[in-house]
């Protein structure tokens, strides 16, 4: 079948993990007989359909299937690594060459090697429930774009132009293995519809943008719902006005929340621990966040974005609570890592695993109101964080909060501090969880930042 053929039919296929594990296997058994230590592979293969409209016409369809395998073997200490997208029996046998060509010009590291086999999820996995496959065509997906720009560009008479809609399915498997004689697959997919418009008011204009993500389509919001959301958020910020420069609290919405709470989680990760760069640099025993806040991991959530039976190495995976009443109990850490800090993996070689963040009041009206007058953050511009020192300054975009109600929009500010302190002062999160990734926290309110206006 030709690749628009595939495309105007939409994704028909389901992934065959079977193949996948039987290359996976066949790099395994090459590499041994090769003399190889020790190794581990994996192999993919990913389709995904995309359709996107502005202004009420087409302005791309893009169809993708991409597939790749890689190998890295260990000859004592010493590692070497390659991949091809090439699934021929003669390609696969050339990476595992190179690899092992590759591993005798690289240097000894005595931490390197696989994760520890008594590690090794079993064969008992838990059911995820992650493929939902979605009988979507390359026509209906236009459909729902053209219909969810619309909805969006005909909120408002102040809609005057569109950055555009998209609706995107995609799934697809991976298999791994490695010479402890772990070999398993799971097949995701991952579905999608955003849509981004431009709202004006004299000379000013703006933009704003929402977004559905979830891997069962039924889970989704529906187009009118993203294209409605999308055209209310950008007229509200219309008349947007510039603030004083001050010290106030200042509340994160949930889809910002997770991202605050992330750069707890890259503080603590194995790499910036063993490379001495982190801002909670052996930071285990102390008390990082308010007593009332909780940080818990819980892989095996159905139908999650970040759930997972095992992690990169095939290291089983399961709930574990990394903050207990404000105070850091370990790091987030792949064998790697944890051999050079002298501990035991946690499960993390590859990322986290659905992070769970609960909430002390039910939800951002709460949350306002105890906050009383301060800020409250819709967008964040800039990169402005030190994962060393903890220093933050991110540009951002918002709203003015006056008795617990929001008074105006605001713009050309920057908020500001350092993570330890901010972490510290944070007084209160939201049962208003956002669940589009792997992070779930609702809207967290900070008692104290630094904002820099005029």
């Amino acid at each position: 079948m030709t690749a628009i053929a595939r495309a105007e039919s939409g994704l028909q296929s389901e992934p065959d993990e079977e193949s996948l594990r039987d290359i996976v296997q066949q790099m395994l058994d090459y590499a041994s007989a090769r003399g190889a230590d020790q190794a581990e592979a994996a192999a993919s293969h990913n389709l995904g359909l995309s359709a996107t409209a502005r202004l009420g016409e087409v302005e791309s369809l893009e169809y993708t299937n991409d597939r790749g395998v890689g190998i890295t073997v260990y000859s004592g200490s010493r590692k070497g690594s390659a991949s091809t997208s090439d699934f021929r029996p003669e390609a696969i046998r050339e990476a595992v060459d190179k690899a092992l060509i590759f591993a005798r010009h690289t240097a000894a590291d005595d931490c390197a090697g696989l994760a520890d086999a008594d590690r090794m999820a079993g064969d008992d996995l838990p059911e995820l429930e992650l493929y939902y496959r979605w009988e979507l065509t390359a026509e209906t997906a236009i459909e729902m774009a053209i219909g969810c720009e619309a909805v969006a560009r005909d909120f408002d008479s102040r809609i005057c132009n569109s950055e555009g809609a998209t609706v995107t399915t995609g799934g697809g498997a991976r298999a791994y293995g490695n010479s402890h004689g772990f070999l398993q697959s799971v097949a995701k997919t991952s579905h999608s519809l955003s849509c981004t418009v431009v709202g004006a008011a004299g000379d000013e204009m703006q933009r704003d943008f929402w977004y559905s993500v979830a891997r069962d389509p039924n889970e989704l919001e529906s187009p009118e719902a993203v294209g409605r959301q999308a055209a209310e958020r950008t007229i509200a910020r219309l008349a947007a006005r510039k603030i004083q420069t001050r010290t106030a609290p200042v509340v994160f919405a949930p889809e910002l929340a997770r991202g605050f709470i992330g750069h707890a989680l890259g503080a603590i990760a194995g790499g910036a621990q063993y490379r001495r760069s982190s801002f909670l640099l052996d930071a285990v025993g102390e008390t990082v966040f308010p007593e009332f806040l909780q940080l818990q991991e819980r892989p095996h959530l159905p139908g999650a974005m970040a759930s997972s039976a095992y992690d990169s190495e095939g290291v089983a995976t399961a709930d574990r609570d990394i903050v207990v009443d404000g105070v850091l109990q370990s790091y987030i850490l792949g064998s790697y890592s944890a051999r050079r800090l002298g501990l035991e993996s946690t499960a993390n070689a590859g990322g986290t695993h659905n992070i769970l963040v609960p909430g002390n009041r039910d939800g951002l009206d709460e949350i306002l109101a105890e906050m009383g007058d301060g800020l409250l953050v819709h967008e964040l511009i800039g990169q402005g964080v030190n994962g060393v020192t903890g220093d933050y300054s991110r540009g951002a975009v918002g709203f003015w909060v006056e008795n617990g109600e929001v008074a105006f929009p605001v713009h050309e500010i920057t908020i500001a501090g350092n993570l330890r302190d901010l972490y510290a002062n944070i007084a209160a999160i939201g049962n208003d969880q956002d669940l589009r990734g792997g992070i779930r926290c609702g809207s967290l309110l900070v008692a104290e930042m630094k904002i820099a206006g005029e």
